[in-house]
């Protein structure tokens, strides 16, 4: 059974759509990700041609890839993390603006792949949270694209007005407690 979060009564004038803000600010978060590519080896090929004219991921509303993790919610991890590039991807994770999310695609990103040595990131999910793997060495273009649509089935069940009525409140309590004291 499909669950509707838009109620439509053309009874009432003007014409009024009511829906909860929950589903209006997913729908508008699931409908303009823009993603941060960290294309580290060869899946980043594979990513690349995910923006191409074949496989066009502009269909999802993800055509934007930004290279300044201030201007990007979603990182892409295409490829082997090695230890030395482990501590610059947390930095730029690190940067970017809630909310974000993370991808890691393809065997090396999730799980190291092929490559247990001592210079290998057995999966980038040790020094950041990943919301959605992908599989494949390298996986396809399509692959990406499911994973993508899966990240905006993520979006979209978030509870976005509660977490931002919680980051909001934290600094006026802090305030309202700091205030007390100073009396």
């Amino acid at each position: 059974m499909q669950n509707t979060n838009v109620a439509y009564d053309s009874k009432v004038e003007g014409e009024v759509i009511v829906t909860q803000a929950d589903a209006v600010i997913n729908w508008i978060r699931k409908h303009s990700v823009w993603p941060m590519p960290m294309g580290l080896a060869c899946c980043a090929i594979e990513l690349m041609a995910a923006g191409g004219a074949r496989f066009d991921i502009s269909r999802f509303g993800m055509e934007v890839m930004r290279f300044s993790p201030r201007q990007a919610d979603c990182m892409i991890v295409a490829g082997t993390v090695t230890y030395k590039m482990a501590e610059v991807v947390r930095r730029i994770y690190e940067q970017m603006a809630e909310p974000k999310w993370v991808v890691a695609m393809g065997a090396c990103a999730s799980t190291g792949g092929m490559y247990r040595s001592y210079a290998t990131l057995q999966g980038v999910d040790r020094i950041v949270p990943v919301d959605v793997y992908i599989s494949g060495c390298p996986p396809r273009p399509e692959a990406l694209l499911d994973a993508m649509i899966k990240l905006q089935d993520k979006i979209g069940r978030e509870r976005s007005v509660k977490n931002l009525t919680a980051r909001n409140a934290e600094p006026a309590e802090a305030e309202l407690a700091g205030a007390g004291k100073e009396s």
